[in-house]
């Protein structure tokens, strides 16, 4: 419940958080935090997963209450808000998980805050159709998405991930927000729509509302500018303009230590090829091919209907090709499930962990498992625990994981452990070739330091990986070589060591061959 304590009026602060605490049980999530948020302002919320983050956002939302402190809304003091009293004071927030409802349409999901807020809390049995649809087309086509009916009419369910991103945005600025909250707003947008959304940042900063972002890009919090707020430890340890810090200096006061922003990739692959991937074609590929060495790590872009999605599933078995050839260590392969990729020593890691990798409500160690549960059991399809055990808390060593509670549930561990349970669980059935897709998707620094120090490892191992990413210099510091996809075709080739990202996102834009040694 709101409980509101005094009456107050700022002077051009809209949000203030006054020695903020908060406990989950024996854990002291939040440590005394306190911050202003001026109105026409954009500010930058950083630290590693775990670090209070999403605690402080969702106590600014309403939809957690704090244990100790105050919270001052447009001149008034609370000890607490309701998310209903949040969304009407024009605090609107984006969610890591979207928070969308999948058997909505678009429209529908758009609009609904909008009519929360004005039936107080409560729906009317039927939408006010009219006005649900000037709300829509104007969210919209401001975040750059289609405004025609049959959009609209959309089930949001059958959206791909980052249009369904966007919806959320577009929900976000629907009505007449004072303050717009994004939790890792732009994880799967390629830079195009990143691009539009600075756009759309811009605009509302010029129409005094207010931004925060939380997010693990400082390339686009320094592209956008504004005001950085830095936690550790669920505490808060610096604030100020974000072009007072450089991105060394962020990353050690986010982590405590010093994190290297040079390449990561300084082994060389070896001579024998792997992988050979002939004119493959699939949806959305058109005769495809490229080889994989031993040891090599292959790093391949383009915009989100490039075709490289479409290739990484065609080769993990999730949408089969429809012809051409995998060769893998010179052996002919059919692949037409992800069981025989995975009978042929391929591991996938999926893009979405959440939807499409892990599961959450069950703990690490059977997670771990899950992969090799039938090599653990016997005749009678009893599972070996202790050596199941064993070998989790192996993998789980390996991928750094921040707890040896091996049954903790996946779902309670934040989204960098998280992603190291779901590549540890590949590396149980030791791949010959292991496709990572998105691998460092809303992970913080410290937890992509972890992951690609593991992928060099795996790499020196002999290990062949392929990394589809659209985090440029994810690809630049971890790759040998980079392959640039467009219109389901490979379009260039680049040595990673010697490759800029103008060069890269330059060729995501051309549908004309060219290779760059």
């Amino acid at each position: 419940m709101l409980a509101r304590a005094t009456s107050e009026q700022g002077l051009g602060r809209f949000l203030e958080l006054r020695n903020i605490q908060k406990w989950f049980g024996g854990v002291h999530a939040l440590r005394g935090i306190d911050l202003t948020l001026q109105l026409g302002e954009a500010y930058h919320l950083l630290g590693e997963n775990g670090c209070g983050k999403s605690t402080v956002i969702k106590i600014m939302s309403g939809a957690l209450e704090p244990s100790a402190g105050e919270i001052v809304l447009d001149g008034q003091t609370f000890t607490a808000l309701t998310p209903i009293q949040s969304l009407a004071a024009g605090i609107e927030t984006v969610y890591q998980d979207l928070s969308l409802l999948p058997n909505l349409t678009v429209a529908e999901n758009v609009a609904l805050n909008e009519q929360l807020v004005g039936g107080n809390g409560r729906l009317a049995r039927l939408f006010d159709r009219s006005r649900l649809r000037q709300t829509a087309e104007k969210a919209l086509a401001t975040v750059g998405l289609p405004t025609d009916r049959a959009f609209l009419n959309t089930t949001v369910s059958d959206l791909p991930l980052a249009a369904r991103q966007l919806v959320a945005i577009a929900r976000a600025i629907a009505t007449r927000a004072k303050l717009v909250i994004m939790d890792e707003p732009t994880t799967s947008l390629t830079r195009r729509e990143v691009d539009n959304l600075i756009r759309v940042v811009e605009r509302l900063r010029s129409e005094n509302v207010a931004v925060l972002f939380v997010t693990h890009k400082l390339d686009e919090c320094y592209r956008i500018g504004g005001h950085a707020i830095v936690f550790r430890d669920g505490q808060c340890v610096a604030q100020g303009p974000i072009e007072n810090y450089n991105k060394k200096q962020l990353a050690e006061l986010m982590t405590g230590r010093v994190i290297d922003s040079e390449r990561y990739r300084t082994g060389k692959p070896m001579a024998a090829e792997l992988l050979n991937v002939s004119r493959l074609m699939a949806a959305g590929v058109e005769e495809v091919s490229f080889g994989v060495r031993q040891g090599e790590i292959l790093g391949i872009t383009g915009l989100a209907d490039s075709g490289r999605n479409e290739l990484a599933m065609a080769i993990a078995g999730v949408e089969p090709a429809g012809s051409g050839t995998i060769t893998l260590d010179g052996r002919d392969v059919s692949i037409r499930r992800p069981a025989d990729a995975i009978a042929n020593g391929i591991g996938y890691v999926p893009e979405d962990r959440l939807a499409e990798g892990l599961f959450l409500d069950k703990s690490i160690f059977e997670n771990e498992i899950a992969l090799i549960i039938t090599r653990l059991s016997n005749a009678l399809g009893v599972v070996d625990k202790e050596e199941g055990r064993t070998i989790a808390a192996r993998l789980s060593e390996d991928m750094r994981l921040n707890t040896k509670d091996l049954d903790l549930p996946v779902g309670a561990l934040s989204g960098g452990n998280q992603q190291r349970v779901l590549i540890g669980r590949w590396l149980s059935i030791a791949p010959k070739l292991l496709v990572l897709h998105g691998p460092t998707v809303g992970v913080d620094v410290g937890s992509k330091d972890t992951i690609y120090r593991a992928i060099q490892s795996l790499a020196e191992a002999g290990m062949g990986l392929i990394i589809v990413s659209d985090d440029l210099p994810e690809l630049l510091q971890n790759a040998d070589r980079i392959l640039v996809m467009n219109n389901g075709r490979v379009v260039a080739e680049f040595d990673a060591e010697q490759a800029t990202e103008d060069q890269l996102y330059r060729a995501m834009l051309t549908s004309k061959m060219e290779t760059v040694q």
